[in-house]
C-alpha cells in the first residue's frame, strides 16, 4: 500500500511519514532507517558540534541510505552561538535538499536554500506563523499542536483546532505534528485535511533510536500527565518528560530567575546527560503526550508498517459505517 499526497510527491517519499529533527537522537542509524522504510528521516544539525562534524553525519547517512532524507536547522539562537548559516552552506554543500526549519522567520535564509533548489519545510506553532512561511516561500508548513514536544508556542491551540484552521487558509501542504505516533493519528491528520505527519517523541522509542534504554524505559512508563512545559517565563514554552531537573528549573521559574540565571540548566549537556548517559532525573528529556501511548521499542521498519496497517484497517471501519 502507498500513500499519494503532495507530501510524498514533494519529497520523492513511500509514505507521508517524516521523523522530526531531534537534538540529540536524530542520528544517521535513526534517519536512514526512516527512509529506509519509506518516510523521510530528519538529522539534527546541531546534535553535531561543528558544521564539520554535520558533513561527517550526512555521509554516514547517505553510507547507510540511498532514499531521500533532510537535515533540521533550528533558528533559535543557541547558548554557544552556533554559526547557522555554517551549517545551512555544508548541508548545501553536502548535495542535502531537503530542509525543515523551525523557530524563527526563515526568510533570511530562503534565497540560498531555493537558488540551490533546496524544499524547505518550516516547523510553526500557530497559524500566523504559518501564513508568514508560505508567504516567505517555504514549500510546506509543519503545524505543531499544544501537545507536541519541543517548542509548542505560546498560544496553547491543540492539533485537533490548528490543523483544521490552517487547511482553510494555506495553499501550501500542511503536515500534522503534535499528537501523532499511530495509524489512527495519521487517519485523523489526513481526515483534518493535513498531507502528512511528523512524528518525534514516538521514534524516539525504537531500536535504531541511539537513546539510552533507562530514557526508553521512561517512555514507555509515562502517562498523558508526565509532560510539562519549561521556559514559559522566557517566552519559549518546552514540553519535556517531568523529573527533578524539569521541577527545579520550574521553581526558578516561579522566582522570577532571568535567562541568564536559568540558561546553565537549559543547555544541550542536559539534554545528553539524559539521552546518552541515562540520567532520567538530572536531564532533560523533550517529549510530547503523545508518550502515553508508547507501550514498546518496535523497530523502525514495524512502527511505520503498524502505523499503515492500522490506518488501512481503521479507514475499512470507518468506511463501514457509511451505509
Amino acid at each position: 500500500m502507498v500513500l499519494k499526497t503532495r507530501v510524498t510527491e514533494l519529497l520523492g517519499v513511500e509514505y507521508p511519514i517524516i521523523q522530526g529533527g531531534m537534538y540529540g537522537v536524530s542520528r544517521a542509524e535513526l534517519v536512514s532507517a526512516v527512509s529506509n522504510a519509506g518516510g523521510l528521516g530528519i538529522l539534527h544539525a546541531f546534535t553535531c558540534e561543528n558544521p564539520e562534524g554535520l558533513v561527517e553525519e550526512i555521509k554516514r547517512t547517505r553510507g547507510m541510505t540511498d532514499k531521500p532524507f533532510g537535515v533540521n536547522v533550528t533558528l533559535l539562537p543557541t547558548h554557544d552561538d552556533r554559526d547557522i548559516e555554517a551549517f545551512f552552506d555544508v548541508a548545501l554543500s553536502e548535495g542535502v535538499r531537503i530542509f525543515e526549519t523551525a523557530g524563527s522567520n526563515p526568510e533570511p535564509w530562503m534565497k540560498k536554500l531555493k537558488e540551490a533548489g533546496a524544499i524547505v519545510m518550516h516547523k510553526c506553532p500557530s497559524l500566523r506563523f504559518a501564513r508568514k512561511a508560505e508567504e516567505v516561500g517555504c514549500d510546506a508548513v509543519i503545524l505543531n499542536g499544544f501537545e507536541g514536544a519541543g517548542h509548542p508556542g505560546e498560544d496553547e491551540v491543540s492539533s485537533l483546532v490548528l490543523i483544521r484552521a490552517a487547511v482553510e487558509v494555506l495553499r501550501v501542504p500542511v503536515i500534522a505534528a503534535g499528537g501523532f505516533g499511530d495509524g489512527r493519528g495519521l487517519l485523523a491528520a489526513f481526515a483534518l485535511g493535513a498531507e502528512g505527519v511528523l512524528l518525534g517523541t514516538r521514534f524516539m522509542a525504537t531500536k535504531e533510536a541511539l537513546v539510552h534504554p533507562k530514557v526508553k524505559e521512561a517512555l514507555i512508563r509515562a502517562t498523558e500527565g508526565d509532560t510539562v512545559l519549561i521556559e514559559r517565563s522566557l517566552r519559549r514554552p518546552l514540553r519535556i518528560l517531568k523529573n527533578k531537573h524539569a521541577e527545579r528549573i520550574l521553581e526558578l521559574e516561579r522566582q522570577g530567575a532571568t535567562f541568564d540565571e536559568l540558561k546553565s540548566l537549559i543547555k544541550g549537556e542536559f539534554s545528553k546527560k539524559a539521552l546518552q548517559e541515562g540520567d532520567t532525573e538530572g536531564g532533560l528529556i523533550v517529549c510530547g503526550q503523545i508518550v502515553a501511548t508508547i507501550k514498546d521499542i518496535p523497530s523502525v521498519e514495524e512502527l511505520i508498517r503498524r502505523m499503515i496497517e492500522e490506518f488501512k484497517r481503521r479507514l475499512e471501519y470507518l468506511n463501514s459505517l457509511l451505509l
